[in-house]
């Protein structure tokens, strides 16, 4: 019994200390002795706290710093002082975009053009993963992924100029049968040909998430299903619907945080002097008032409604998700 406790002590006691008498510790290299005390002193979760930290300098630095730029929507931009500088107006421009004769014409476009997209390319998605994942030959599913991913990795100017090209009156594959006028030119047709191509470039990217929630479906419960004798539309309804359900909740709210937050560039881009009564939004307002008019405190103020619109839409789809189907983002 003895000797089987020296077998174990010898060893520990020679980890604690050299040979020559001194400390482990001091014979260890500077990265080593740094390790050993933040273990005695952080803990050891330090080394979590190390890999973390670069994202959180970065999230700090270009989400959290520029933020102290919105006191510009409070305070008259003086060029002299910077944006530090300025007299303090309060809701001044605020009230000054309420009252605006342009401020019901542009809500009601930018919450048009939202919500079509909203819907649409939230619903599509999950229909196209519900039938992609009714594929059972895997080279024909690869290929279906593969065709309706594509579009995704298309530049935002491409896309436009592609939807110039078909909707030409004269030459273009849809735009032929639509008249001598362009359908660029409508204005009714804006918010219906950005909605549309919107899910046509991102549906394929966007049921990605969707595609992998029905992977983790358990084998065992089509079968058990299939023997109760059912179909294809009750296993979608009854098997796949309920396990992709959370996932489906999380990317609604996630969905819900750009509810008035329309592209800028594509509708840019599609702008033209035709169209410009229904294709103006908050973005493009912004960028006319702020950038070509140097009417930086009201822009700011813009922006900022903006904002608090679409964090109000965060907060009560989130709730109501989590009173609904116990899902939440926080």
């Amino acid at each position: 019994m003895s000797a089987r406790v020296d077998e174990v002590v010898r060893p520990a006691a020679a980890w604690g200390r050299h040979e020559g008498g001194g400390s482990l510790l001091h014979g260890q290299s500077l990265p080593a002795r740094i390790g050993s005390w933040l273990d005695s002193k952080v803990g050891p979760k330090w080394r979590l706290w190390v890999l973390t930290f670069p994202c959180l300098l970065f999230v700090a630095v270009f989400a959290y710093a520029p933020m102290y730029g919105l006191r510009l929507a409070f305070f008259d931009f003086d060029p002299r002082e910077g944006i530090s500088g300025g007299e303090f107006v309060g809701l001044k421009y605020f009230s000054k975009f309420i009252m605006s004769p342009m401020f019901g014409q542009i809500m009601v476009n930018t919450i048009r053009i939202s919500l079509w997209t909203l819907v649409m390319s939230f619903i599509c998605p999950i229909v196209l993963a519900l039938l992609i994942n009714q594929i059972g030959n895997s080279k024909i599913k690869g290929f279906v992924q593969t065709i309706t991913y594509m579009p995704h990795f298309i530049s935002t100017v491409v896309i436009v100029a592609m939807i110039n090209i078909f909707l030409d009156p004269t030459a273009g594959i849809l735009g032929r049968f639509a008249g001598d006028t362009s359908l660029m030119a409508i204005p009714g047709m804006f918010s219906v040909i950005y909605w549309v191509s919107e899910i046509w470039q991102h549906v394929g990217w966007d049921c990605i998430i969707y595609l992998a929630a029905l992977s983790s479906v358990d084998l065992s419960l089509y079968e058990a299903a299939k023997i109760d004798g059912a179909g294809r539309l009750q296993l979608i309804r009854y098997v796949d619907l309920p396990t992709i359900m959370p996932t489906i909740g999380v990317m609604l709210i996630l969905k819900m945080g750009s509810v008035l937050s329309v592209g800028f560039e594509k509708v840019f881009l599609m702008q033209n002097a035709l169209n410009l009564s229904s294709s103006e939004v908050i973005s493009t307002y912004v960028y006319r008032i702020g950038i070509l008019g140097n009417q930086f405190s009201y822009s700011t103020a813009i922006g900022l409604f903006n904002t608090l619109i679409n964090f109000i839409f965060v907060v009560a789809a989130n709730t109501i998700s989590k009173k609904v189907s116990d899902t939440s983002i926080y």
